[in-house]
């Protein structure tokens, strides 16, 4: 398969992702680096880098359409994602470079780099799933802000999981927003995807020092993901957010145990 029919499958996919991401208003960009990986034959290293750009071009264009409507929470965001995005830029400027090829060795098999950073987001798919199919409303009763110190210890750890896996996090940051930031769940969302575009934009920075980008690929890639969430948006008025949340929860699951195996035993 020559790069330009490679390049051609990947437009598709954004398209996909976007369209995704447009129905269910978050979760398709955990699609992206399986996308890059096995259809496209990126590096894992690589696809969580282009993924991180691709999430963050299309979490701003999310949080302008969600701040129109007053679902963001500015203060909150901001808050939250400085923890955030420091944690992102150290895991993928330092943390992920530093990783060995070769992690351990154990008769045949030999957990590599890409081997450890696919099981890892594979592991992080499969929590994403589970959030999807049971969707559950988060009760919100006796629930009061919590000191900034604890806010800002879970926003380095989640900010760590997002910068190795270079997805946006959102199953991540709504119930921590909702639970620790006592934010509404539809404010929760959009306040999320502030934090989504920060960290991923400027986790990305620590990838430009380190590898090399193919821009002219990744740019595109990202303006169809975003027209993929537009065209989703309008249609996502006309079909069944919940039914399709859940389906695409159980899509996830699949995927995440295609990786499981592809990576361990395949």
């Amino acid at each position: 398969m020559d790069m330009d029919t490679n390049h051609i499958i990947g437009y598709f996919g954004a398209l996909i992702i976007g369209l995704i991401l447009g129905l269910i208003g978050g979760g398709g960009s955990i699609l992206t680096v399986p996308l890059l990986v096995y259809l496209l034959g990126y590096n894992p290293v690589v696809a969580t880098a282009y993924s991180l750009f691709v999430v963050g071009s299309s979490s701003l264009v999310g949080t302008f359409q969600k701040y129109k409507k007053g679902l963001v929470d500015l203060k909150t965001g901001l808050a939250f994602s400085f923890p955030s995005f420091f944690s992102v830029y150290i895991s993928r400027r330092y943390l992920v470079p530093g990783i060995p090829d070769t992690i351990l060795n154990t008769g045949d098999f030999a957990l590599t780099k890409e081997i450890a950073i696919m099981t890892f987001f594979a592991m992080v798919m499969l929590l994403a799933s589970i959030s999807m199919i049971k969707s559950k409303k988060i009760n919100q009763q006796n629930i009061s802000k919590q000191p900034y110190y604890k806010t800002f210890i879970q926003g380095l750890v989640i900010g760590l999981v997002i910068g190795i896996i270079g997805a946006g996090g959102g199953f991540l940051y709504v119930p921590a927003l909702v639970l620790w930031a006592n934010l509404s769940m539809k404010k929760a969302v959009g306040t999320s995807l502030i934090i989504i575009t920060i960290n991923s934009l400027i986790g990305f920075t620590g990838d430009i020092q380190t590898i090399e980008i193919e821009w002219s690929f990744l740019l595109i890639f990202s303006f169809i993901t975003i027209l993929g969430i537009v065209v989703g948006g309008i249609a996502s008025k006309y079909i069944s957010n919940k039914i399709l949340k859940k389906g695409f929860g159980w899509f996830i699951l699949l995927m995440a145990l295609f990786i499981f195996y592809e990576e361990l035993f395949g």
